[in-house]
């Protein structure tokens, strides 16, 4: 046993069952609502499965929104699969919840995200040397202009907007 009681991956592993319970209960009983979710992940994860076409496209990470139009949700375990429209054109994805970077709810201002070590890291380099700089993760996202429930930019956070909790500040 350790010394330490590891409270950010357990946490992290709570927002994932989170993330999983919400996504089982679209599964069964669809979006309720004005529900819609915008969930942020890593392309390079390497349980993440995408067409080729969009992986090159968005070789690091990628923002999804499920709202309007989805199918073929299906949530396991250790992630989950769905197929999105692009431009017309129906593509099945696999997301394992340990790729998920963020997750979105704006219409009930709620969010997630999540930060690896690595992330940490960086960003304590950054203030190391006096210059302040977005860590990873925070840069805008390209997306192919398409209609809802496809690949999208993450929103501007306005005020009054989802704060996204980031809980790996308290980790030593």
């Amino acid at each position: 046993m350790s010394d330490t009681i590891d409270y950010g991956n357990l946490m992290h592993d709570a927002m994932r069952g989170l993330i999983r319970t919400v996504l089982g209960d679209v599964a069964r009983h669809g979006l309720p609502g004005d529900h819609h979710f915008f969930i942020t992940f890593s392309t390079m994860h390497p349980d993440v499965e995408i067409a080729d076409w969009l992986s090159d496209r968005f070789p690091e990470e990628m923002t999804v929104v499920m709202q309007h139009w989805f199918e073929d949700l299906h949530v396991t375990d250790e992630g989950f699969s769905v197929t999105l429209n692009f431009g017309d054109n129906p593509e099945s994805l696999y997301i394992p919840y340990d790729a998920i970077l963020t997750f979105v709810d704006p219409s009930v201002e709620f969010g997630l995200r999540f930060e690896t070590q690595h992330d940490d890291e960086q960003t304590a380099r950054d203030s190391d040397d006096g210059q302040t700089r977005a860590p990873p993760g925070d840069a805008a996202r390209e997306a192919p202009e398409t209609g809802p429930a496809q690949a999208a930019a993450a929103p501007e956070r306005a005020p009054g907007d989802a704060e996204v909790v980031s809980l790996d500040s308290f980790r030593k």
